[in-house]
């Protein structure tokens, strides 16, 4: 059974970008004929397009009784607390109070973030930094699944 399942797609602005940059290896490669021209735009196209859509493949579940961020795959059993992110705080966990030793899956271009508590005491991961676009929706899909045999823990906003 699936409680949540996003894909942080990359903005569409991005794909525009992708398009002008394929233009212009094509305009560079105007010179040497109408064929390199073709053969040139074409393969920039295809080279953005797989960079946006691998970069922009990205996935945050909620399955059954584990988490699955990108590649990442943990049991519900060995995560704590979710706080939802709200932009300011999460720009704050991706930088002054960001522990090295915390597993991101970070999007630059999704302001918000749900920051997950890993209880596990053989995991040095003491915290997921999930980029999301509904904070509120993942922190709820996480908090309402039961651990095994333990009451999940309430989501919380983040504080100011």
């Amino acid at each position: 059974m699936q409680q949540y399942d996003e894909r942080l797609h990359v903005p569409r602005s991005w794909w525009l970008l992708g398009l002008l940059s394929s233009a212009l290896v094509g305009v560079t490669l105007l010179p040497l004929g109408v064929i390199p021209l073709l053969a040139g735009t074409a393969a920039a196209a295809a080279a953005a397009a797989a960079a946006l859509s691998s970069y922009g493949s990205a996935r945050i579940r909620v399955v059954g009784d584990s988490l699955v961020a990108g590649s990442a795959r943990l049991p519900l059993s060995a995560l704590g607390e979710a706080r939802a992110l709200d932009a300011d705080e999460a720009r704050a966990w991706r930088t002054h109070r960001a522990d090295a030793r915390a597993h991101l899956l970070l999007r630059g271009y999704v302001a918000t973030a749900v920051r997950v508590e890993v209880t596990d005491p053989q995991d040095p991961t003491p915290y997921l930094y999930l980029s999301t676009r509904h904070p509120l929706r993942l922190a709820r899909a996480l908090s309402a699944v039961p651990a095994a045999g333990a009451a999940r823990p309430e989501v919380r906003e983040a504080e100011r």
